[in-house]
């Protein structure tokens, strides 16, 4: 669904990947695990067409959209939740499910995708008319996930969902990014701080180092790996 060739991108005179190239199945979860700095959110960043390619392509179900305007590539099923979470603070929650669906016109089945993420997410349907601002971390970064799914999309990518939520919260959400994969198919590419976590919901996994893939495997024997297991999950 999703390839990356051979990709370079960065910020000024910094450049950020090296050569990147990864494949995202359709249907799968694949996460991208390594140190801060290692370039996982500028990966995001790039195929989203927030941050320019320099080289390379990004393909997504085959057609090049490399440096497309990021509204294109929304249009086009690809969604991103940025790390730190970026809800509109000052508008409720039912709003700023809403401006998911922003580029959409059928409205039953923005009705009926809205039914779906507030059953996925029911802390959402409890607050639905409180400002997105006053909910907790773990709250806004269940609104960031139904928010993006509001657009309906084929496929997610989340940066650093786990980022400053409490341990209890953060298993739920990594519960419900499962069941949206299982339940409505959806392809998902996953950048996670917890490489722990990561690897246990993932499919497949690259590790990233200073730009460059250093490995990929299934996500299993990844979390066996020597390498990874010394670098990454603390064993």
């Amino acid at each position: 669904m999703l390839e990356l060739e051979n990709l370079t991108a960065g910020y000024g005179s910094i450049t950020a990947l090296h050569g990147v190239s990864l494949r995202v199945e359709k249907g799968s979860i694949v996460t991208l695990v390594g140190a801060n700095g290692a370039g996982k959110s500028t990966t995001l960043r790039a195929i989203s067409g927030l941050v320019e390619v320099r080289s390379g392509r990004v393909l997504f179900e085959g057609e090049d959209v490399t440096n497309k305007r990021p509204y294109q590539i929304v249009a086009r099923g690809l969604a991103h939740v940025p790390e730190g979470r970026m809800i509109f603070s000052n508008l409720t929650v039912m709003e700023n499910l809403q401006m998911g669906a922003y580029l959409r016109r059928d409205r039953p089945g923005i009705a009926s995708d809205l039914e779906f993420v507030l059953q996925t997410f029911p802390r959402l349907r409890e607050r639905t008319w409180q400002q997105a601002g006053t909910l907790s971390g773990g709250e806004q970064q269940m609104l960031a996930i139904a928010r993006a799914l509001m657009g309906r999309p084929r496929c997610l990518m989340l940066d650093e969902p786990s980022l400053g939520i409490a341990p209890l919260l953060v298993k739920t959400i990594f519960e419900k990014i499962v069941e949206v994969n299982r339940e409505l198919g959806l392809t998902v590419l996953l950048v996670e701080q917890n490489a722990h976590l990561a690897l246990e919901v993932s499919h497949f996994g690259y590790v990233l180092e200073t730009g460059r893939i250093l490995l990929s495997d299934k996500s299993a024997d990844l979390k066996t790996n020597p390498a990874v297991r010394g670098a990454y999950l603390g064993a």
